[in-house]
């Protein structure tokens, strides 16, 4: 196993539900270290320059708006195997088919509503997470 970075976002309905410091502890619980967070509110047009890589399906553009409802939370994780970890903890896309004791099955109402993205690759990652922090946010450095 390798040391890993991967880009979270703790997304706007579970800021709204008032969830973040739950899904925090299991963060924490997990041993990932968090080396950077802050608390955005994303223009249209970032959300669009972010998941530009769906700009093809038929739910970018919905996706785009809700991620502009309101603040979400971005973090930087690091820890062995970080990205298949964040994305075990987060659970199935779709919460219905989510695995119990998962974020997204506590948390997440819907599809599109689903409390919590993480990159999916290393690739993604070098993407993801620059494109919202840059070099001096990062801790340690």
């Amino acid at each position: 196993m390798s040391v890993q970075r991967t880009l979270a976002i703790v997304k706007p309905d579970a800021v709204a539900k008032r969830v973040v410091g739950r899904i925090l502890t299991r963060i924490e619980e997990e041993s990932f270290t968090i080396l950077a967070a802050k608390l955005v509110h994303m223009s249209l047009a970032e959300a669009r320059g972010f998941y530009y890589v769906h700009r093809e399906r038929p739910f970018y553009e919905s996706l785009c708006s809700f991620m502009t409802e309101g603040p979400c939370l971005l973090m930087v994780l690091e820890g062995e195997n970080v990205i298949q970890r964040w994305r075990d903890l987060m659970g199935a896309t779709d919460p219905a088919k989510a695995a119990a004791g998962t974020i997204r099955k506590e948390f997440a109402s819907s599809i599109e509503a689903n409390a919590v993205h993480g990159s999916d690759s290393l690739e993604s990652a070098a993407i993801e997470i620059p494109y919202f922090f840059s070099s001096l946010e990062l801790y340690p450095r």
